[in-house]
């Protein structure tokens, strides 16, 4: 699952994003509300967190772009505000859930994996493909009683993988897609992390394959019944 948070408090973004990250998100932060929209607009996310107050585009003004454009992400409110005022204006903008500051992490992550069960794009907790299952509660993908753990990296590159079996990815789209537009990583990092998950669905006898379609990318597919 793919979330955008925009928060201006930089530490608090990027204790979000670790925190996220290690429930196997993949995660994109923003500081401000002219940047949360540029990224809304150019990327596809299950979740979208706001920060009411923010410099450029408030929170309720991102939110309100959203739904004027038609676009149906579920978005959380994030404001050290707690007047009954200002939660009313954010559900009456589109908003669909309002978590004031302070407030536990844990609590975060389990709203957000609640909006997530509501997003357009949400997907069942166990897939399969070929002779393979990937549990996204386990972070693992097995074979019959054989089963190997995936990183974060893996287990999203496995997920869009399996979600669209036999079709292409550029190397450019799955770095955008899994590591996000503000990523400091080299681009290798797609190419190595194809490799270590190549070796994993080896040692368990998968049947199926990440292929290289020369000049175009990769795509997963089953290489026997």
């Amino acid at each position: 699952m793919r979330i955008l948070i925009a928060e201006d408090e930089v530490a608090t973004a990027k204790a979000l994003k670790i925190l996220l990250e290690k429930a196997m998100y993949s995660v994109d932060i923003v500081h401000n509300g002219d940047d949360a929209w540029d990224y809304i607009q150019e990327g596809s996310y299950e979740v979208i967190v706001l920060d009411i107050m923010m410099p450029g585009k408030s929170g309720i003004e991102v939110l309100s772009l959203i739904r004027q454009n038609g676009i149906r992400t579920p978005v959380l409110l994030l404001t050290s505000k707690a007047e009954i005022e200002d939660r009313v204006a954010g559900l009456e903008a589109g908003a669909d859930d309002y978590l004031p500051k302070p407030f536990a992490t844990s609590e975060l992550i389990a709203r957000v994996k609640a909006l997530g069960r509501r997003s357009e794009n949400y997907k069942d907790s166990v897939q399969s493909i070929g002779n393979i299952v990937l549990d996204s509660n386990k972070y693992e993908i097995s074979v019959g009683k054989k089963s190997v753990k995936l990183t974060n990296k893996e287990f999203q590159l496995m997920e869009l993988f399996v979600l669209h079996p036999g079709q292409a990815f550029s190397t450019e789209h799955l770095m955008e897609k899994i590591w996000g537009y503000d990523t400091e990583s080299d681009i290798d990092v797609v190419w190595t992390t194809i490799g270590y998950v190549r070796k994993k669905l080896r040692q368990i006898k998968a049947n199926v394959e990440i292929k290289t379609m020369r000049g175009i990318g990769y795509a997963l597919e089953v290489t026997s019944c």
